[in-house]
């Protein structure tokens, strides 16, 4: 559905993506990850046909950019960092504006349909410029999918908004992931991107890493579990080093972090070890490294080799 190939894009001596090879499956949603600056913007944006890239080359949905952009154009929805509403036209009269550039058939109907769906409909009548922030970001996701794309991009989609409407945003990406649509997110929310995304890019103006939240979790960190023991010593420690299926021990606070292959099958020899050594445990339960930590250990990897 899109796919890019070594696409680099330059402001003058400034290197703002490159060599950016990706390729995102129909009905997948896609998250960018980096710091601010690190590119992502600029990537939906030449992804978006809005911006040429200095070289490489990319299609969405079978269209070439720089080649067909008009057809790109028509087949995606975008939603900015910012809204770029009309504030003194309503809320049914801006995207009764943006349906008919679309060449919307069903202007009123289409219109009628996103404002409900977004739990703006009895403020249809209202002027935008009176909106909260919040308010006319449901309102921007509401414009990017007036004419059904089946690409839709969208750069911070949950900014500033109050947790119920951003669950409400969140509910919604979903249902468009089950209507098959491909969804390219950028965010700076990690948890966000953990819950929406099946797959995510690490990038810091190159590729860092991309693979689903769960995968990159293993590559990085493996499988373990945490032993909550009354007491930890250095036999204890030992007995589990010991045992040929432990990859790592970590002391930790209140017990043992233990590297395993398949904790499920393990975990009962793993406790059977530790009790025949002395020690009392009081639980075991997996551990997982949330994709903020991922995140930041990817990025200082990064760093390191650079």
């Amino acid at each position: 559905m899109i796919r890019s190939e070594s696409l680099t894009k330059r402001f003058g001596d400034n290197l703002a993506v490159a060599d950016m090879s990706l390729d995102v499956r129909q009905g997948e949603v896609f998250g960018f990850l980096g710091p601010n600056g690190a590119g992502k913007t600029t990537t939906v944006r030449m992804l978006a046909a809005l911006i040429a890239p200095t070289s490489g080359a990319a299609w969405v949905n079978g269209h070439r950019i720089g080649a067909a952009n008009e057809a790109v154009r028509a087949s995606i929805g975008l939603l900015t960092e910012s809204p770029g509403l009309y504030p003194r036209l309503n809320a049914q009269d801006n995207l009764g504006f943006y349906a008919k550039l679309h060449g919307v058939a069903d202007v009123v109907g289409q219109v009628r349909k996103y404002l409900t769906l977004l739990g703006l409909w009895e403020r249809r009548s209202e002027p935008v410029g009176g909106f909260s922030k919040g308010m006319q970001q449901k309102l921007a996701i509401a414009r990017a999918l007036l004419h059904e794309p089946p690409v839709l991009f969208l750069d911070e989609p949950t900014s500033a908004l109050d947790p119920e409407s951003a669950r409400v945003v969140r509910d919604f990406v979903e249902t468009l992931k089950g209507q098959g649509r491909t969804i390219i997110i950028c965010t700076h929310n990690l948890d966000e991107a953990d819950r929406l995304c099946d797959r995510v890019a690490v990038i810091k103006q190159r590729l860092i890493r991309v693979d689903t939240p769960a995968a990159l979790r293993h590559q990085l960190y493996g499988q373990s579990v945490r032993v909550r023991l009354q007491q930890t010593t250095p036999a204890l420690r030992e007995a589990v080093a010991a045992l040929p299926f432990v990859k790592t021990v970590t002391e930790i606070e209140g017990g043992l972090r233990v590297g395993l292959d398949d904790p499920a099958e393990q975990n009962p020899a793993l406790v059977r070890a530790l009790v025949a050594a002395g020690g009392a445990v009081q639980f075991v339960e997996p551990e997982t490294q949330s994709l903020e930590q991922v995140y930041f250990d990817l990025m200082r990897e990064a760093e390191a080799t650079a």
